[in-house]
């Protein structure tokens, strides 16, 4: 399996996508995105595009403040924050939890991150993890009630200058 960022969703995007499922565009830092043709959304089951953009989620001054704060202190921090990752049942044991771990640490590498870091309340998860080079830091008991949230990192070797480290989050 290969995974690959696109500058438009291609038909194997859309046949991956669940029925009334969403594809979201983000940014267009190399140019405008390339059209998408609406039928190839219905052909998909009914699916929605959106494209978020900042004001939307920022109304004032202030919270764009906050955020730019935020994210310059990522930028310093030198670390790659995995916040969400999920793999359909039917497309574990494959090789797709890798593959999406792989590129985002390459990127974060690429702009000079030192370290990734991650938690996880599921064991299976925890074991992929450690597989990948992951180790434990830190546990919170019981959250929710009988569950472990675990904290894991791993050392990257960065290739890039650190100053352009960001935040890379995968969804």
């Amino acid at each position: 399996m290969q995974i690959e960022l696109t500058e438009a969703p291609t038909d194997g995007d859309i046949a991956a996508l669940k029925r009334r499922g969403t594809v979201v565009v983000f940014g267009n830092a190399s140019g405008p995105v390339p059209p998408v043709d609406p039928l190839r959304l219905s052909r998909g089951g009914s699916l929605y595009m959106t494209r978020p953009t900042l004001f939307d989620y920022i109304a004032t001054t202030e919270e764009l403040d906050a955020a730019a704060a935020a994210v310059f202190e990522v930028l310093a921090s030198g670390w790659l924050m995995i916040d969400t990752l999920f793999v359909p049942e039917a497309m574990r044991g494959q090789g797709v939890a890798s593959e999406l771990l792989a590129l985002p640490e390459k990127e974060a590498q690429h702009r000079g991150c030192h370290g990734a870091w991650l938690d996880t309340l599921n064991p299976q998860a925890r074991r992929l993890y450690e597989r990948r080079g992951y180790a434990s830091f830190g546990e919170l008991q019981d959250l929710p009630k009988g569950h472990t949230l675990t904290f894991m990192q791993k050392a990257l070797s960065p290739t890039g200058q650190a100053s352009s480290c960001s935040s890379i989050t995968i969804e």
